[in-house]
C-alpha cells in the first residue's frame, strides 16, 4: 500500500474573544472545526486556507500569519499535514454553505474547552492550534515558499 499524506489548512479567525468554528457532519456525527480542509492541485497553502474559510463559514479573510504546521495520524491510520494559519474577518458574504455544514459559530476558549472535553471537536488539533496561537507562536507567511521553481 502506498503511503497518501492529506496536506490540509485551518483558518484560526478570532474576533476579541471568540473564534470562527464551523458545525459540520463528519463520519455521521456533529462534530466542530475551524474552517479547513484539502489543498487542491496547483492551490498555495494560502489560497487553500482562504477558499476554504470561504466555502465552511461564508467568511472572507486574509492570513497573517503561520501557527504551525501540524502531523496528525487520524483514528482511521490516514496522515494529515495540516497548516494552521491565524487570519483576521474581513466579510461576511452571502454565499452557500458547503454542504455538510450545519452552522457557523464565535465560540469562547471556555466553549472550545468544553466542547473538547466531550469528545465534540473534528480533533484535538483545532484546540492545539488556538493554544499555539495564545502562546504567540507565530512565522511569517513567507516562511511557506511555494513558487515555481524551474
Amino acid at each position: 500500500m502506498t503511503f497518501q499524506p492529506h496536506i490540509t489548512v485551518a483558518a484560526l479567525v478570532r474576533r476579541k474573544d471568540r473564534y470562527l468554528i464551523v458545525e459540520e457532519v463528519y463520519d455521521g456525527r456533529k462534530v466542530y472545526n475551524q474552517p479547513a480542509g484539502h489543498v487542491e492541485s496547483g492551490e498555495t497553502i494560502v489560497a487553500a486556507c482562504l477558499r476554504e474559510t470561504l466555502e465552511e463559514s461564508r467568511w472572507q479573510i486574509r492570513a497573517s500569519h503561520l501557527v504551525g504546521v501540524y502531523v496528525y495520524e487520524a483514528p482511521n491510520g490516514t496522515t494529515y499535514y495540516r497548516f494552521g494559519l491565524a487570519a483576521e474577518a474581513l466579510e461576511e458574504t452571502g454565499n452557500p454553505l458547503d454542504q455538510d455544514v450545519v452552522a457557523v459559530h464565535w465560540l469562547t476558549l471556555k466553549e472550545i474547552k468544553a466542547l473538547h472535553h466531550r469528545g465534540e471537536l473534528r480533533s484535538p488539533l483545532v484546540l492545539k492550534l488556538i493554544e499555539d496561537d495564545l502562546a504567540g507562536q507565530a512565522y511569517p507567511l513567507s516562511l511557506i515558499h511555494e513558487n515555481n521553481y524551474g
